[in-house]
């Protein structure tokens, strides 16, 4: 199962292994508050395309498509990741305010269409 949340949500047990998604460390969050399993910030939209989209909803479907041609290079660690999330939970977080429009969102589908593979 593969859930997203903002990293400043309670960590909780049935979040199984849980994925910080972000190149930069989310601010005002220690990392034992954080409970963070791994930091894979090479999921993490370049920063270049991140200041690009500036969660910016009328750039969402560009910036879709944007991120996923930077994913590209990661099938390894992706599939890997898919894996994970058909055995057991998996939550990706992330820090971004908007809950709709973030690479964590991004992720989640393309490991959900991943793991039913």
């Amino acid at each position: 199962m593969l859930k997203i949340k903002r990293i400043y949500q309670e960590a909780d047990p049935k979040d199984g292994l849980r994925i910080l998604v972000d190149r930069l460390w989310p601010r005002g969050i220690s990392k034992e508050r954080a409970h963070v399993d791994r930091w894979e910030k090479e999921l993490a939209p370049s920063d270049e395309l991140r200041r690009w989209f500036g969660h910016d909803p009328e750039r969402w479907q560009e910036f879709k498509s944007r991120y996923g041609a930077e994913l590209e290079g990661q099938g390894e660690l992706l599939h890997e990741l898919a894996a994970k999330a058909a055995n057991g939970p998996v939550t990706l977080l992330y820090a971004a305010k908007d809950e709709e429009h973030n690479n964590a969102v991004v992720l989640q589908e393309l490991l959900g269409k991943m793991a039913a593979r």
